[in-house]
């Protein structure tokens, strides 16, 4: 059984990588964007970032809420690629902010037992360790597809980095 002090470390650490990190880099990708290259897709088997950000609402939702938190499964998954907008910048960032303060919520309340249950997520057999290791995950790598998006229609850096020495000097 792991005890208070683990699950202590391990949440504080997830909602560094979410709330720190991912979420800090995604709002910076939709605010550097037009409106129109929020929507922008290289070709019709490829997302683009307004898709994304509804794609990890989603995942997030089922994932945590849901399999997690123990909110009812409303997720309608297709539907997150479909949509070809315009869903404004304002309400992509507004539904991120949301689903963020929703899931600190549930983090705030887990119990050791929570991170050890058996959980089914979309069909997987998860525990809830394995579920916020995939959420931080899933999140880290849709956030690089959509800095590499800024990117290649902007033709600049996203400077998630800027004023850090990354040399260790």
């Amino acid at each position: 059984m792991l005890d208070q002090s683990f699950l202590q470390l391990f949440t504080t650490e997830i909602k560094r990588r979410l709330f720190e990190e991912s979420q800090v880099r995604l709002e910076r990708c939709l605010n550097e964007l037009s409106e129109t290259d929020i929507w922008w897709r290289p070709n019709e088997n490829s997302n683009s970032v307004g898709n994304l950000v509804l794609h990890l609402c989603g995942n997030a939702r089922q994932w945590i809420l849901t399999g997690l938190g123990g909110a009812t499964d409303q997720r309608k998954r297709q539907a997150e690629f479909d949509e070809r907008g315009p869903v404004s910048r304002a309400e992509l960032i507004q539904k991120v902010q949301q689903l963020m303060s929703e899931i600190n919520v549930v983090l705030d309340r887990l119990t050791p037992a929570d991170i050890e249950r058996p959980i089914v997520v979309q069909g997987f057999n998860e525990t809830g360790m394995s579920i916020l290791i995939h959420v931080v995950e899933h999140f880290s790598y849709h956030v690089g597809q959509m800095a590499y998006i800024v990117k290649a229609r902007l033709d600049k850096p996203t400077n998630f980095y800027g004023g850090i020495n990354l040399n260790n000097e």
